[in-house]
Formats: C-alpha cells, structure tokens, sequence
C-alpha cells in the first residue's frame, strides 16, 4: 500500500511539474466522467431492418446506454469532414475518439494539437491510417484498433471479387437489369480460376486466410511479405514466397493487395510498377485506396493493361462523385463494405467495449490491438 502511494505521488508531482504532454498523455483514464466521440456512417432507413445493426451512428456499436449509465458523454456522428463539422465541435475537449475505416474520421496532426484531452483514439475494425499516426505518438496518444475483427469478412469477399472479375460477373449482370441478351459480350473475357496464377502482396491475417480459402480452387499461389509465413501453412496451401515483388508482378494472372498503408506503401502501385504486371492482369484492393495511385490504374484500366479491378476502398472515403475509379472500364467497386458485414460489426463492437473497459481500469490492451504505445509505432506502420 505504502509503494502504491508513493507510485502515484510521483506520478501526480511528474505531471503538475509541466513535464512533455508524451508522459502524461500516456497515463490511463483518470476518475471522473469522459467525453467519447463515435465517428460512424448513417444508416437511416435501414437501421431498423436488423437488429445487430451496431456500426452505424444509430447503432452507436452499442456502446451508449452503458456508457452513459456510467456518467460518460458519448458523442455520435457522421459529419466529419470541413471546420464547421459536428467532429470539429468536440475536438478541444474529447478525451477519446472511436472511427471506423468505413467512414473515416481523419485525425490530421492540426486535429491532434486542438485535442488538448485526447488520449485514446480507437479503430472499430482494422486498419488505422487514417490518424496521422507520427504525430500522436509524439503526442503520446494511444492509438488501438480491435485486430482480427473483421479478417474473415474481408478475405471472403476478396475472393467472392476475384471470381467476380474471371467470369465477367458484372456486365451479364447489366445486361439482366437493362433487358439485354448477349452471351457474347461476357463469354469472350469469361475464365475459369482454376490454373491461374494469383499473387497476394501481404500474407498477414487477411493474406493466410485468402491463401487458405484459394487453395481448392487449384490455383498456383504466391505471396510476398517482410517475412515468410509458417512452414506449415505453406505446405498447406502450396503457396510459394516472392522475396522480390516485381519479380513476381508480371508471372500473376490476379494480383490481391493485402497490405497496410504507410508512408513507403503509399502510391506504391504508380504507372511504371503497374506497367511490370502481365497485361490483362486482375486486381483485388479491399487494403486502402491510396496504395495506388489513382489515376495510373484508370489509365491501366482504360488501355487494358488491367483487364479488371475490384475492390472496395478509396481514397478518400466517401469517395466524390468525379472519382475516376467510378467511370473507368473493367471495374466492379463498392462502397468501403468489406470488413463491416453484420458479423464483423458484433465483433468489433464487442472489442471497443473491451478497450474501454480496460481503459477506464487502467488495464492494457491486448498486446496485438495496439498500433501506436508509449511512443512507438507497430512494427507494420515503421
């Protein structure tokens, strides 16, 4: 009891002594009632229809009656974007702050010096780029997100876009829906998965569990990454590593991006690195929008060189109405959708509570949900 007390003497003289806002950022929730803001998409009509619909601002992941039964504030919104936004309002005095990478709240370096009480700025999903991620670990922010919660839901639907883009999925379906007949118009770029050559760059959560659902397809796999996966799951999927990435862009037929934006990730794909692919390559980015450079795929996809590209982010999100992706050919993009299936929204709902929790105990978090910690960014965003 005595160290206790001393423990917290010392930490209580650090913090009065005008110390760095690095160490006493860094301390967990002190007593007393916090402001948290949800940053979400709106679901209007369609809240009603389910009731686990938990991810959107009317669902708030759950979280306010216990909150509030608390004496928290718990702060909703979808309007994040320009200085008169609703987010804007509460920066100055938020203590944390929940997005999503579906509706991205972006927390830029100017949002981070106003936020003079921010402590915690949590992800419900995965995938945390959208903080300015330098600037809060010197401001000594923690910064989490609910790791693993939604890597099913993204990996099923790479695949379901792969197939999408080999059979020519999407104009038989327009023809469906305009009247129209014409087996031709989808047979003559119509193929078959089996024996194709599909490459995923990162072999993390997503990339294993996409290599793993490839593999009775019959598929030649291969992947790319920093480090090689388990011996084991190799020789589970027959996955063979590709130590140098452009050696291994012009021998895939499909390319699947699966791996986190950073500063070297960011416009990694430009007009020379897409110009080393096969031509008539397929694409599959559900990772981020900005590790391409915008513009270069259009053309790709305007010149067929990329003969089909899917995915379902953008940069930024939402995504304007002029965005090129919207109007080029060969493409069958949605809506940041993938990781916030009903089933991915339970998961990361019930993570973001327990982060909470902790963080009002001041307990730790899983080791593996923190992106930046006392400082230090993980290892995947160095």
């Amino acid at each position: 009891m005595a160290m206790k007390q001393v423990a917290n003497s010392a930490i209580k003289a650090i913090a009065n002594s005008g110390s760095s806002s690095l160490l006493t950022r860094q301390l967990h929730a002190s007593p007393g009632s916090k402001k948290i803001v949800g940053v979400f998409y709106k679901a209007n009509e369609y809240f009603t229809k389910n009731p686990n619909f938990v991810g959107c601002v009317e669902g708030a992941l759950g979280l306010r009656q216990w909150l509030e039964s608390q004496g928290h504030q718990y702060i909703v919104t979808d309007d994040k974007e320009g200085p008169d936004c609703e987010l804007e309002k509460h920066i100055p005095d938020l203590h944390v702050l929940i997005s999503t990478p579906f509706h991205p709240a972006y927390v830029t370096a100017e949002r981070i010096k106003k936020a003079k009480n921010l402590q915690l700025l949590l992800t419900a999903g995965i995938g945390s780029d959208h903080v300015d991620l330098k600037a809060a670990a010197e401001a000594g922010l923690t910064v989490a997100e609910v790791t693993g919660s939604n890597v099913v839901s993204v990996a099923e639907d790479e695949l379901m876009r792969i197939l999408i883009l080999v059979r020519n999925f999407v104009p038989g379906y327009h023809q469906v829906i305009t009247g129209d007949w014409n087996v031709a118009g989808i047979a003559y770029r119509a193929y078959d998965l089996e024996g194709k050559t599909v490459g995923t760059i990162g072999a993390g959560r997503i990339g294993k569990l996409l290599l793993q659902r490839l593999k009775p397809f019959n598929c030649n796999l291969l992947y790319h990454d920093r480090v090689k996966i388990d011996p084991e799951l190799e020789k589970q999927t027959g996955a063979k590593f590709e130590e140098d990435l452009d050696a291994m862009l012009p021998k895939c037929d499909i390319i699947v991006i699966n791996m986190p934006l950073t500063e070297k990730t960011r416009g990694m794909f430009d007009k020379d690195r897409i110009a080393k692919m096969k031509k008539g390559v397929l694409i599959v980015n559900n990772a981020r929008g900005a590790i391409m450079d915008t513009q270069a795929v259009a053309d790709a996809c305007s010149s067929g060189h990329i003969a089909g590209y899917s995915g379902d982010v953008w940069y930024p999100q939402p995504a304007p109405k002029d965005h090129p992706w919207r109007y080029m050919p060969n493409q069958a993009m949605t809506p940041h959708i993938s990781g916030t299936t009903i089933d991915a929204q339970l998961r990361y709902a019930a993570g973001v509570k327990d982060m909470l929790e902790r963080y009002f105990k001041g307990e730790d978090f899983p080791e593996q949900n923190y992106i930046v910690k006392a400082g230090e960014l993980a290892p995947q965003y160095r």
